[in-house]
């Protein structure tokens, strides 16, 4: 690309960042990285009233978790500060009078309860009210009133919005790199309103300003702005700026297919959609976050790297930087990506096998008050046997509790398939055999109790089951001998004498 690649995630603040927003971040961070260029941080707060104390620290620090820290931003090398578009609010008052001194915006006086009248009017006529070329002259506004009247309303102090004007009877011709060429009807379009009474601009006037004021070249965003495209694109023809390459990316559905995923859909189904946990400043409120819940960030980045876009090879699992060197926002859907809960699962599943042991047993000592004084480095031989089992660190004590702790009960439905006459019997051979054993590693014990086995020619299962009962009170886990070298002789005898006691 000829030009320098400038992108933009623009999120406002108004809570948690929603995983739908996240995948709007990294599909933004991919391009810019693609392409040697930069990934900026806007925040978008012109609507003060629904401004939520918290919620930009909660954005950076999404971003920073997920591995895509931006390069521009809020206090961060601010080539074309200031980031938050409150800050920004003395820029957006002379754009909006330049659009109207060129006769692409207008005045507008009407007050709420004028324009809700002829909404309720056009209703009860089956029709939908369109403020726009067709009416605009007969509403109250600087193209119906004349400069001396509109001066006075201006002078008195009237509550006012700037409007643009759309045209009549044109056809735009706009460009998507996602979804291709769309034609729009201009007579179809309504006088969007660009700044409002309370001196801040909208989303409409604000984003376009500062896109080109930070030269920005791709805006790559949700399929929800589409509508706007076309406003946007006129925006910048009014000031005779070149507008960026656009991109809209699909939405991200319910799991069912049907519909926008939404925090309803998590707490129903029992899983997150915020990245980190949030709570509510005002009610203290609770919602989960995916790494509160467990997972690996590089799981969630793969899981939503592949909501919308596609490589259009078998492979699956991708590092951020493959990520980066496959991306190619003409690979992306155009339909709807259904969030699969089940599939961020098995992501994280995978991204368990690549963790460092060490970093795994120091975070499920710190969340197993049972480990407080085991050493982390038999913590981490102990993970090594039973990660591949996992899912999250959570997982890991019901997978390996029983190489910190006797089995204080044993599983009924196991006793009794592995608890026979005889058996007493054959676990004090056993207990003889291990007492007697010198080199107590996994290879030897296998060769001795297993030579033992086959030269009395006793079934497998009548040892091996009642063995593995006793050492961890159920038919399950990693490989007997690997829990007999781990706990250690005198252990694994007390443990079959306890489980004599009961037969």
């Amino acid at each position: 690309m000829t030009k320098n690649v400038r992108v933009r995630f623009a999120p406002s603040p108004t809570g948690p960042l929603h995983i739908g927003g996240v995948r709007t971040a990294l599909f933004n961070y991919l391009f810019a990285k693609k392409h040697n260029g930069t990934f900026i941080l806007r925040i978008e707060d012109t609507d003060q009233n629904r401004y939520v104390e918290g919620a930009e620290q909660y954005i950076i620090d999404a971003l920073n978790w997920c591995g895509m820290p931006f390069d521009e931003g809020p206090g961060t090398n601010e080539k074309f500060g200031p980031y938050r578009q409150s800050e920004r609010k003395p820029l957006y008052k002379a754009y909006a009078e330049e659009l109207i001194a060129s006769g692409n915006a207008y005045y507008a006086f009407d007050t709420a309860d004028e324009l809700n009248f002829h909404r309720t009017d056009h209703e009860a006529n089956g029709k939908t009210f369109i403020y726009n070329w067709h009416n605009r002259l007969k509403l109250s506004n600087s193209l119906s009133l004349s400069a001396e009247e509109t001066q006075a309303k201006l002078d008195a102090g009237d509550d006012y919005v700037i409007r643009f004007k759309s045209p009549q009877d044109e056809t735009l011709h706009l460009k998507d790199i996602i979804r291709g060429d769309i034609k729009i009807d201009t007579n179809v379009l309504d006088d969007k309103v660009l700044f409002k009474s309370d001196g801040m601009p909208t989303y409409h006037l604000a984003n376009i300003v500062d896109d080109h004021l930070m030269e920005i070249s791709h805006v790559i965003r949700g399929e929800e702005w589409l509508p706007s495209l076309a406003l946007h694109y006129q925006l910048y023809k009014a000031f005779g700026w070149d507008a960026p390459k656009f991109a809209h990316l699909p939405l991200i559905l319910k799991p069912t297919g049907k519909g926008k995923l939404s925090k309803r859909d998590g707490d129903k189904l029992g899983f997150p959609v915020f990245p980190l946990l949030w709570e509510d400043p005002k009610n203290h409120e609770i919602s989960r976050g995916y790494k509160e819940d467990g997972y690996f960030a590089d799981a969630m980045v793969n899981f939503l790297a592949f909501l919308g876009w596609n490589p259009g090879t078998e492979q699956e699992i991708f590092s951020l930087d493959e990520l980066v060197a496959a991306f190619d926002l003409k690979k992306v859907n155009k339909s709807g990506a259904r969030f699969d809960p089940d599939k961020i699962k098995w992501f994280n599943h995978h991204y368990m096998q690549e963790q460092n042991n060490d970093e795994l047993a120091e975070m499920f000592k710190a969340s197993q008050p049972e480990l407080a004084e085991i050493d982390e480095s038999y913590i981490a031989m102990s993970i090594n046997l039973i990660k591949e089992r996992a899912t999250f660190v959570s997982d890991f004590w019901n997978l390996s509790h029983f190489f910190f702790i006797a089995p204080r009960v044993y599983d009924e439905k196991a006793s009794k398939k592995a608890l026979k006459e005889g058996t007493d019997d054959l676990m004090k051979q056993l207990i003889a055999i291990l007492s007697t054993n010198t080199d107590f590693s996994v290879e030897t014990l296998q060769k001795e109790v297993k030579g033992w086995i086959t030269t009395n020619e006793i079934s497998f299962g009548k040892v091996m089951m009642p063995l593995r009962l006793a050492l961890v009170g159920a038919l399950q886990g990693p490989d007997v001998f690997d829990i007999i070298y781990m706990i250690g002789k005198n252990e694994t005898v007390k443990r079959i004498e306890n489980l004599i006691a009961t037969i």
